[in-house]
């Protein structure tokens, strides 16, 4: 994979967030290229329980100061870069004081959703692209990780169809087990429609839960990764017979081979 670009978009990245599966591998798999010579940059929300000092974020000025339009609001875009120790890879962070101020990544402290969960997902969105768009960096693949990461396959599809610097770039989604109770806000088709996505195009969003969000995700996705060993049977199933090349789940200790192979074989043949 030397000199492959791979641009990484997570919900969530250690050291920044707690250990979980989509945290975790939202960093091995970037350091496994970055290893073999690619050349990655990483994207995750500026949650506000980053501690900023610790982890030495700074705000990067020359991209920052955008307004991003969702549900027909302007919204300001504030990029933040740090750098994760002794791995020299770079983490960008999307930033917006309505969206991500509060101390927490996807519930209150009573645990219940935000309501505002599915606007999050979209101006992450549209920050990240818009962002990479800034930086004149072209992507060989895009690799998606996480459910709050998942609306960006269906924008770079439709709302970025006609970006030039994306014509040739790949996506590929990661699908987990972490899911969350219920469902989005319920006009979140409604909101994605607002930025001339086809309704039959996100049909599955008229009930937003989470398996629905990311049948939505593997319709747009270029190849899909089954990164839980406990996928539900449904959306197994959903995987095995979408017609998109995917790569079954691979314990982490064999991951490497696997998805560098995945990525060569699969991925930047299609």
């Amino acid at each position: 994979m030397k000199d492959k670009r791979i641009l990484y978009v997570s919900s969530e990245v250690v050291p920044y967030l707690a250990e979980n599966e989509v945290s975790l591998m939202s960093y091995d798999v970037p350091k496994m290229i970055n290893d073999q010579g690619g050349q990655i940059r990483i994207f995750m929300p500026r949650y506000g329980n980053i501690n900023e000092r610790r982890h030495q974020l700074h705000e990067v000025i020359r991209l920052s100061g955008m307004n991003l339009v969702v549900n027909d609001l302007d919204m300001p875009l504030i990029i933040k870069v740090a750098s994760i120790p002794k791995e020299r890879i770079q983490v960008y962070f999307i930033d917006n004081d309505e969206y991500f101020k509060r101390k927490a990544t996807f519930t209150d402290e009573e645990g219940v959703m935000y309501a505002d969960n599915d606007e999050r997902a979209i101006f992450f969105a549209k920050g990240v692209v818009e962002t990479v768009k800034k930086l004149n960096w072209v992507p060989d693949i895009i690799h998606v990780h996480g459910w709050m990461a998942a609306m960006l396959p269906i924008y770079m599809k439709h709302y970025y169809k006609n970006e030039a610097l994306f014509s040739d770039t790949k996506i590929v989604t990661s699908v987990y087990s972490q899911s969350f109770e219920g469902t989005l806000d319920v006009e979140m088709i409604n909101k994605i429609k607002l930025d001339g996505v086809p309704l039959d195009a996100i049909a599955d969003l008229e009930t937003p839960d989470y398996e629905s969000i990311i049948k939505a995700t593997i319709k747009h996705s270029d190849a899909v990764i089954i990164a839980s060993d406990s996928l539900s049977p449904s959306l197994t199933k959903f995987i095995e017979s979408s017609g998109k090349p995917f790569l079954p789940f691979v314990p982490k200790d064999e991951f490497a081979e696997a998805y560098t192979i995945f990525y060569k074989d699969q991925v930047l043949s299609i």
